[in-house]
Parts: C-alpha cells; structure tokens; sequence
C-alpha cells in the first residue's frame, strides 16, 4: 500500500515510517520540520517539506500521490505550550488534522489511522486502569484539541464512510526522542544526567504515568494497518510509573549518585493515569514485550552515543 505518513521526520512517526517500509508499503512523508529532524527521514521514502494546514498544498499531494492510508502523527503535542498558546494548538491539532481527513475522504482513501493521547484525553480518572468507555474529560487545551478530532472521525466514517482506526498514546519515549525542550521526561533526565546537570521534578515525584517503548508502539501501529470501519484502541503497558521512579531509573541507567531537584506541579497536568490495553490485546493481539528498566537502558545508551558523537 501507498501510506501518507505526517510528521514522518519526529521521533514517533520516523519510526512507523521505519516499519511500513520494512514491510514493502511505500511511505509519503508529510513534515514541516517544526519539531521534526531531516536525519529523521528514511532516505526510501518521499518527502514533503509541507504544513498540514496547507489545504492546497496538501490537495496537490494527494492528487499527486494517490494513497491508500494515512498514518497521521504531525501535532502540536506540548500540553504546556497548549495553555499558554491555545489557537495556535487548537489551529494545527483541530484545522490541521481536519485538513487532512477532508483530502482523505474526497480521495476515497482506505484508512485513515490517527495518533490520540490516552493521557490527556480522559483528563484526571475516575478510575484505573483507563479503558475506551472511560469518559473523555480532558483538562488540557492539548486534550482537548486532540480528541476533538477523534469526534470528526466518527462522523467521516459514518456520514461518509471513511475507515477510521484511533490509538490513544501513553507516555512514549525511545531513541531519537529529543532531550531539548519541552520532550518526554526520559530524554529530558537522560539528556540532564549524562551532561552532569541535575534534572527537576515538577511537583513531589509521586505523579504517575503509563510508559511504553517505542518500538511496542510502532507494531500497534502496524497491525492495526488496513482495518475496516471505526474504532480506538488505547496503547499501554497498564502500569503507572511514578515521576521518582522514572527518574531513579535513568540515573542507574547512567550511573550516577545524584537527587532531583523539586519544583511546582504544572498547569494541565493530569495526576495520575495509566492505560489498559486489554482490547488491543484481545483484537490486535497485541501487547507490550519492551520491560521499562529495559527500555530505559537502551534510551540511554542511544543518547550516551549522541553525546559522544558531538564531542
């Protein structure tokens, strides 16, 4: 299949970029390399330096390209940022996907797969672990933005018949993730830890997440590839992870004595969520096989070879 993969040059979608062409698909890669990397972009695929929210720019792709599905990843995907500048997040997350499922389904496209968040979807749970029935309560301009869309496909696929396939994200983290900025805690710590620098935990360490490896993702990714009708599936490991705890094992990972410094818990923030993926397991077959101490050592030693790259 022909497969339209955006945001193809971040950390995430690079890597299903990876898999789809491992597996003989011909990728399209859609990035305008706001957050994304060039190194990032498989040399096989075809590349579109492109803004999602670029309605002609993207009608002449699809017109071009003639795909069969869209992986769609490209977002703003900072909870932070989002408070702090919601149309813009609203613009990119809300517009821009919608931009997308519009070409998608005046295309006549197969499916259309969309990376949700199983974290700030849901907002604080009302009990744990999170499955699909749960309510979608989102506390976070991000949240919102993110499953606003997830309503809009539900209607194409109803009103119009568009395949639609949603997983809802825990926390991800991996190689090629990036320690600057505002990114997953684990590249950030990594990242802290192996310059010398002693990282910050915003609020008292106890916050929780469900953490899953990249590549644990990437195959929820593709076997999820040519499904019919709609559906969403949470990708998790069903374990919460403590913020200390995150910590503790990336600085054993490294190898050092140090401790954290604390600071103030930040706005639109959820406290506590963890994901059951027991759906996914049941019809995908799928589940985690990457353990967390596990995962966290290869990140590591992936930024540790950065590191010595750039010395």
């Amino acid at each position: 299949m022909k497969i339209v993969v955006t945001g193809g040059a971040g950390f995430i979608a690079s890597h299903v970029t990876d898999r789809y062409l491992a597996e003989g698909h011909e990728v399209v890669i859609v990035d305008n390399l706001t957050t994304g990397y060039r190194e990032n972009i498989n040399p096989a695929a075809r590349f579109y330096e492109l803004d999602i929210r670029d309605e002609a720019g993207i009608e002449e792709l699809f017109q071009r390209e003639k795909p069969d599905v869209v992986n769609h990843h490209a977002a703003q995907m900072d909870v932070r940022k989002s408070t702090r500048v919601p149309i813009e997040d609203a613009a990119i997350n809300i517009l821009g996907s919608l931009n997308i499922i519009l070409a998608a389904q005046r295309h006549g496209l197969r499916q259309f797969i969309y990376a949700s968040t199983g974290g700030a979807t849901y907002g604080e749970p009302q009990y744990m672990p999170v499955d699909e029935a749960h309510p979608a309560n989102p506390i976070s301009q991000y949240g919102t933005s993110k499953h606003t869309v997830e309503h809009y496909l539900y209607l194409y696929f109803i009103n119009y018949g568009l395949n639609s396939t949603v997983l809802r994200y825990p926390n991800l983290y991996g190689p090629r993730q990036t320690p600057h900025g505002e990114a997953g805690v684990i590249a950030i710590f990594s990242g802290q830890l192996l310059r010398g620098e002693q990282p910050t935990i915003f609020g008292d360490g106890s916050k929780t997440r469900d953490y899953l490896y990249i590549d644990d993702l990437v195959e929820a990714n593709a076997r999820v590839l040519g499904r019919e009708g709609h559906d969403i599936f949470n990708i998790g490991t069903g374990i919460p992870t403590t913020d200390l705890a995150v910590f503790e094992a990336v600085r054993d990972a490294v190898g050092v004595d140090v401790e954290p410094i604390y600071g103030p818990p930040r706005l639109g923030e959820v406290q506590h969520v963890y994901l059951t993926a027991a759906k996914a397991e049941r019809e995908l077959g799928w589940r985690p096989q990457v353990p967390f101490v596990e995962g966290v050592r290869r990140s590591v030693d992936y930024y540790r070879h950065l590191l010595r790259q750039a010395a």
